[in-house]
């Protein structure tokens, strides 16, 4: 089977960026996924800067896990949307120049009415930046959770590219209803990266939420054995969105895949 590769991802940290890279090989991950953003925007971050990076990841054994893309618009919003297009663009020649080949974007619900003029933008969005992919030899790992495996499944397979495919969070998947495990085999070929969160029911006034890795209802054990046979070849990373102790459940989170997962390696 296909070992899997623990990393983290900085924000969850709450640490500045190269204080979170020294965390990480503290608590015993050995990759990052990191925000496109500040001084690591692509347009501020120049050969110099990025040979600097790279260096730092390296005096700490870490690799760039993926770069994420935090969007404040979807790629279906017709508001600005070719300067959006452009910044993704952006982003994925510099995880190519980083080495990390994976660019984390949010996924819209995918579009009902295939003729509506929101389903024909996300398609020309999506189209535009798989060719880019394809030429660049950079993956957009989309990141789901609103529709099943087998929607998203055969949406991507509607595309002629080999460079879109998908982020998989099996707590995004529990908080819109789906269960993570049976919606991650039909995703077989097409999961890039991994978020490795959790949630759980709060009781029936708040539905889910989420909860540090461990803490919820994803069963760990049988979702990391269906990726080794996936074979599943890019990075957990560890993410915490809420949480009084962010910090503290990311390197618990580390611990507890690392404990139970048998031959997970780093």
């Amino acid at each position: 089977m296909t070992p899997l590769r623990i990393g983290i991802v900085a924000e969850a940290t709450g640490l500045p960026l190269r204080k979170a890279v020294a965390e990480a090989a503290k608590i015993g991950a050995t990759a990052l996924q990191v925000d496109a953003g500040g001084d690591l925007a692509p347009d501020r971050l120049g050969e110099t800067g990025r040979r600097e990076f790279r260096n730092l990841l390296r005096s700490y054994s870490q690799d760039l896990a993926a770069l994420h893309v935090p969007l404040r618009r979807g790629l279906d919003v017709p508001a600005d949307l070719q300067p959006r297009i452009d910044a993704v663009r952006g982003v994925m020649q510099l995880a190519f120049d980083l080495g990390a080949r994976r660019v984390v974007v949010p996924c819209p619900k995918l579009p009902d009415e295939t003729a509506s003029p929101r389903a024909q933008l996300m398609r020309e969005s999506l189209a535009a930046l798989g060719a880019h992919g394809d030429r660049i030899g950079t993956v957009v790992a989309l990141e789901i959770g609103f529709d099943p495996a087998e929607k998203v499944r055969d949406y991507l397979a509607t595309f002629d590219t080999g460079s879109l495919k998908v982020t998989y969070d099996p707590a995004n998947l529990l908080v819109h209803g789906h269960d993570p495990l049976a919606n991650l085999a039909p995703l077989k070929g097409v999961v890039a990266h991994v978020h490795a969160r959790d949630a759980r029911h709060a009781g029936l006034s708040r539905g889910m939420q989420e909860v540090a890795l461990g803490a919820g209802d994803v069963d760990w054990m049988a979702l990391t054995a269906t990726l080794q046979v996936l074979e599943f070849d890019g990075y957990l990373c560890v993410d915490r969105e809420q949480g009084e102790n962010k910090l503290a459940d990311v390197a618990n989170g580390v611990t507890f895949l690392r404990r139970f997962a048998g031959p997970l390696i780093g």
